[in-house]
């Protein structure tokens, strides 16, 4: 096993928007994206290091299910900041020192979520 046992999957409205925008922003790449004929994704894995999430479109009236935020562990905050500005990232929260180490800025989709991007690996341990 070489990933996370734990992917987030979420529903977007425009899901070829919110896969473009993981990508180019967040650095996300394209493990697989099924498009079906209507040009919504059925189904979508998307992956940053040894994570994945996936994704898909919003079906009918149903709910986009959305977390409070998304956290991704990065080796540079400072790239990573300056890569989500640069590529139009809606930052909401500047890259900061956390008590509990590492560094975390938050920058928001075009949907609304909110993902956070730090230093602080917990699978780490405690050094």
């Amino acid at each position: 096993m070489t990933g996370s046992t734990v992917i987030a999957s979420m529903r977007y409205r425009d899901a070829p928007g919110a896969i473009a925008w993981l990508c180019d922003v967040l650095g996300f790449e394209r493990h697989l994206v099924v498009e079906a004929d209507d040009g919504s994704i059925t189904h979508a894995q998307l992956t940053h290091g040894t994570g994945m999430i996936m994704l898909g479109s919003q079906r009918g009236d149903g709910p986009t299910v959305s977390a409070s935020g998304t956290y991704i562990v990065v080796s540079d905050v400072d790239a990573a900041h300056e890569r989500a500005r640069a590529r139009g990232g809606e930052i909401v929260m500047e890259p900061e020192e956390q008590h509990y180490g590492g560094s975390l800025f938050g920058v928001r989709d075009p949907e609304g979520r909110d993902w956070y991007v730090g230093s602080y690996d917990p699978w780490a341990g405690d050094d």
